[in-house]
């Protein structure tokens, strides 16, 4: 590892999308980094953007996509560092795409090839990305779906995805992303559809794989109790732009931001039964309408009026592993 201590560096994420309505912003000016060993969790509604930052990591986001001229995206390896905005061709995007950085998918279907068996898939991935023969790369992979919980391996190494069941495609899709033993795996809500009690067992997985092979996990989710199970840091997302982030412990005890507030109070509280579930006022706006000022405007109970509406709020430091972008705590900073 470089001298850096960053396994990934995101610096001035703007990402835009063509469409026949003009340019659609989708991500504006995000920037967050992740250390080896370490969980960074990726939380917000669901169209906020987390998918399509995670994707371009990868450079997966359509042809349509169009990113800004300062956009860094660093990659740290053990002897390189690599700017994956750089990248050009599939060649160099190897690299990106199932060598140092693997992506579990949200839907384990959309990840297999439905006429190709799940083995098949996994030994094709294995001669890409390493020096496998093909006997080397089937003992791998068999091995890997083992590890990761699934029965009769070499049964379901020569089966297809839609012979498995939602639990099972997911574990052979987290065994498939971590065969490459990527150095960054990128977790897009994998336990959204799975039972309680096989989210428990893959959060786990999760867990025991980092402490193994000492990877980086960026985990997208809107759910904030597997946050709270499973990262060491947290970002929050709102309609393309941070406003949010820190260690998990700090922000979910001290939420600042009127949008994390709102999430946490969201929850259902176990211990209260009575307590009517309170949802955040409105809905998150089309980005086509984008709001001027402070995104989140348009649904605070703490509106400032023009200055919500005009400004657009920056980050202010709480504390060292606490950050919020809102004008309240810029305030309160201001006139303390």
């Amino acid at each position: 590892m470089s001298a850096s201590k960053k396994l990934i560096e995101v610096k001035n994420l703007t990402l835009q999308f063509k469409t026949d309505e003009g340019l659609i912003t989708a991500v504006n000016n995000v920037s967050f980094s992740i250390e080896p060993g370490k969980v960074l969790g990726l939380v917000g509604e669901s169209g906020s953007g987390k998918s399509v930052t995670a994707k371009s990591l990868m450079k997966l986001n359509p042809s349509n996509a169009v990113y800004s001229d300062d956009t860094k995206i660093a990659l740290h390896l053990e002897d390189d560092s690599v700017d994956i905005m750089q990248l050009r061709g599939s060649k160099q995007l190897q690299i990106a795409r199932g060598g140092a950085i693997s992506m579990i998918f949200q839907e384990p279907m959309a990840s297999f090839a439905p006429a190709i068996s799940i083995g098949d898939q996994m030994v094709e991935q294995l001669l890409i990305h390493t020096d496998y023969d093909k006997q080397k790369a089937k003992k791998h992979s068999i091995e890997m779906l083992d590890r990761v919980g699934i029965s009769d391996p070499d049964k379901r190494f020569k089966q297809f995805a839609f012979e498995l069941s939602g639990g099972m495609r997911q574990r052979a899709m987290i065994a498939m992303a971590l065969s490459t033993k990527p150095k960054l795996l990128i977790a897009d809500e994998p336990t959204t559809a799975l039972d309680v009690t096989i989210q428990l067992q893959v959060i786990d997985l999760m867990k025991d794989l980092v402490k193994e092979f000492g990877m980086g996990i960026l985990f997208i989710t809107h759910d904030l109790g597997v946050i709270a199970q499973t990262a060491d840091d947290i970002a929050v997302m709102y309609l393309g732009k941070l406003i949010e982030k820190g260690t998990v412990r700090e922000v979910l005890r001290n939420p600042s931001h009127p949008y994390t507030q709102g999430l946490i109070d969201a929850l259902p509280k176990l211990d209260d039964l009575d307590v009517p579930l309170k949802a955040i006022p409105g809905d998150i706006p089309s980005p086509l309408e984008r709001p001027s000022g402070c995104v989140f405007h348009t649904r605070c109970h703490a509106d400032l009026g023009e200055q919500c509406h005009q400004k657009t709020p920056e980050f202010t430091s709480l504390k060292a592993d606490h950050q919020v972008a809102c004008h309240l705590a810029s305030n309160a900073e201001a006139s303390s």
